[in-house]
């Protein structure tokens, strides 16, 4: 089993432990505010897509339960094709979490996984976020308006990638 380790994280596969952890997760607005979907309001929603990601896992890791002390305070890692993708429990943000994560996971992707490049999307509203993949290398290549659609509420979208090169620059 994959398992990445940083200072104050352990990075690992889903497991069905990690429902009521996650329902935290996935069912609050704040973390879900720039996130494609709307908050699960209900438990067995989470409890499917942890099962899609318990079975997206086989044979190889590549979206990942961060864990903190014990308990999964997010997820992060390529979720679609190159896409990478993260979000994390909102009492834990502003604490550099995040970068430690992918300060991890893109050399596993590049050096272990041998992905040529990694891409991601984010809502240009998210600072945060957007903040943390250009502090990770991510170059922005394009931008887009209307692309995601919650609720009735249409996002935007600022576009991302990282290559291996741009590490090493």
């Amino acid at each position: 089993m994959t398992q990445l380790r940083t200072k104050r994280l352990v990075l690992r596969k889903a497991r069905i432990a990690d429902l009521e952890d996650l329902h935290a997760v996935y069912s609050d607005p704040l973390v879900m505010r720039y996130w494609s979907t709307p908050p699960h309001e209900d438990i067995a929603l989470t409890r499917r897509h942890l099962e899609r990601m318990i079975a997206s896992s086989e044979p190889v890791v590549t979206y990942f339960v961060i864990e903190r002390a014990g308990h999964a305070i997010g997820c992060a890692g390529v979720h679609m094709g190159d896409e990478v993708g993260f979000l994390l429990r909102s009492d834990h943000w502003q604490q550099g979490l995040m970068s430690e994560a992918l300060s991890t996971l893109i050399p596993y992707f590049f050096e272990d996984l041998r992905y040529p490049q990694l891409t991601a999307d984010a809502d240009p509203m998210n600072a945060a976020s957007v903040a943390t993949l250009i502090a990770a290398g991510f170059v922005k290549t394009g931008e887009a308006q209307n692309t995601f659609c919650v609720d009735g509420v249409w996002s935007d979208s600022v576009y991302f990638t990282l290559k291996p090169e741009f590490r090493a620059a």
